[in-house]
């Protein structure tokens, strides 16, 4: 009997070598007992071109940016009429291993109530690999992510929930279902996966770190802290403060804090008034 595997992507033309890579790299998965359906959710202001085999939604912008956790809701909501049995989310800059499927697959077959989380690895910017059999050498996960052995799947601990990241997951239809999906009170950059993960958490559920299930993020240009979404990590980590009682992202907070971009206030921060004026930020 075969399993009906989703690949949800969030697309956009900015990224569209990436996504290029990543389609040549699925079309090299061939896993036997699994079926997959491809499913792209498009975030630009124009609808994307119909590609053969792939499903799409698209979610132009919202008021304050690209919608992420609403186009990938939509993109899970046509993979379920299309009769999937697991969702595997992968973001456009991440390529897939070549045992990332299976290896979901198998997890969720014995953890069907949780998040299952595989290990990502942030390729150089001179790593341009052209098939999955280029991957073997690159392989260096995150470090400050659990990294379980090939074949095994390790329980995240309470303080390791805030870890979950959507790079790379997969989820039974039945708990996505449960979970009711990204808040889309989230607009732009930050801080929908972190809520997704604490919600998942308030409903009993658990993240498993999925050992062999491995992706790769395609380098590009990016800043730490990443500047151009200040104002978005700002909006959104108020959004989570009054959803959870406390801010995510304040690694991110504090280094702007230090450049001078932003103070605490109130129970919040806002950026510091400048020439072109202040946009106050709070919990």
């Amino acid at each position: 009997m075969s399993i009906r595997v989703a690949v949800i992507t969030p697309a956009s033309v900015n990224r569209l070598d990436h996504l290029q890579r990543q389609r040549r790299f699925l079309d090299e998965v061939r896993t036997p007992g699994i079926e997959v359906v491809r499913v792209e959710a498009w975030l630009d202001v124009e609808a994307p071109p119909a590609v053969p085999s792939v499903l799409s939604v698209h979610l132009p912008p919202g008021r304050d940016g690209m919608r992420v956790g609403a186009a990938r809701n939509a993109a899970a909501a046509l993979a379920l009429d299309h009769g999937v049995d697991l969702l595997v989310f992968l973001d456009v800059d991440c390529l897939p291993g070549p045992d990332l499927l299976e290896r979901y697959v198998d997890a969720a077959q014995d953890h069907p109530h949780d998040l299952l989380c595989g290990p990502v690895t942030y390729l150089h910017s001179v790593q341009r690999p052209s098939r999955m059999a280029d991957l073997g050498t690159m392989t260096r996960p995150h470090p400050a992510r659990p990294l379980p052995p090939d074949g095994d799947v390790v329980t995240a601990t309470d303080d390791e929930f805030d870890l979950f990241w959507s790079l790379s997951f997969a989820v039974t239809t039945e708990t996505w279902t449960r979970l009711g999906g990204f808040d889309e009170a989230y607009e732009g950059y930050g801080a929908e996966d972190t809520d997704l993960g604490r919600r998942a958490r308030s409903l009993g559920m658990r993240v498993q770190w999925v050992g062999g299930a491995h992706a790769y993020h395609q380098w590009h240009p990016a800043g730490s802290p990443p500047w151009r979404h200040l104002d978005d990590i700002l909006r959104n980590g108020a959004l989570f403060a009054e959803r959870w009682g406390e801010w995510p992202m304040r690694g991110w907070i504090d280094s702007f804090i230090e450049g001078g971009a932003v103070e605490p206030h109130g129970d919040g921060y806002r950026r510091i008034a400048s020439g072109t004026g202040v946009r106050s930020v709070q919990a």
